[in-house]
């Protein structure tokens, strides 16, 4: 086969390479201010990293000529100074018992949008009656197969991408029944009614 000369083959590319880029025109353009944004904040962003630096060669210069030593900030504090600090005795603030309004009473640990994830319910201990881990006679089998008293929320929805719906039914039964974690219940409820369309 004979080839076409060099110059012909170069003329070719480049016509084929006009067309593609034409055709990816229109996804450029839409793409083009977001990326001209993202290249100018990353240079602003080196900019101010090389003056950083500039400052800091700055410092170490004058430390040098004015032989200042490093100062300590009466706020800094260590682990080595809290060794050596006897731990401060605790105030106590006497209580008014005539405000009950509540707005001045601290959000209690793990309120907030994560709440119901990340923090131990608060719930008395004296009324809760432990809950058996171990197999009885009312435990579905996918219970016991998915190990389903130890898993945790975010394992749980992964092991249910394999699980039927009348599978599913028994987990939110045994659900109810037995520990009522309204995310966990939440879950499997929309799992059963996404399974049953």
């Amino acid at each position: 086969m004979i080839r076409p000369p060099y110059a012909a083959r170069v003329a070719a590319g480049v016509v084929v390479t006009v067309l593609e880029e034409t055709r990816k025109l229109p996804t450029t353009a839409i793409t083009l201010p977001m990326t001209a944004v993202s290249q100018t904040l990353q240079t602003l962003m080196r900019f101010q990293q090389q003056i950083a630096e500039m400052a800091i060669k700055g410092d170490d210069v004058f430390d040098a000529l004015l032989g200042h030593n490093e100062e300590e900030p009466e706020w800094a504090t260590f682990d080595e100074d809290d060794d050596l600090a006897p731990p401060p005795a605790p105030t106590l603030v006497p209580s008014d018992d005539s405000d009950d309004s509540g707005e001045s009473a601290a959000p209690a640990a793990g309120a907030g949008r994560f709440a119901l994830y990340s923090s131990a319910p608060d719930i008395d201990t004296d009324d809760v009656q432990p809950v058996s881990t171990t197999p009885s006679d009312d435990v579905p089998e996918i219970v016991e197969l998915l190990d389903y008293n130890d898993l945790t929320l975010a394992q749980l929805r992964a092991k249910l991408k394999t699980v039927g719906l009348s599978e599913l039914q028994d987990l939110a039964a045994y659900e109810r029944s037995h520990r009522s974690r309204a995310p966990f219940l939440t879950m499997l409820d929309n799992r059963v009614t996404a399974a049953s369309k």
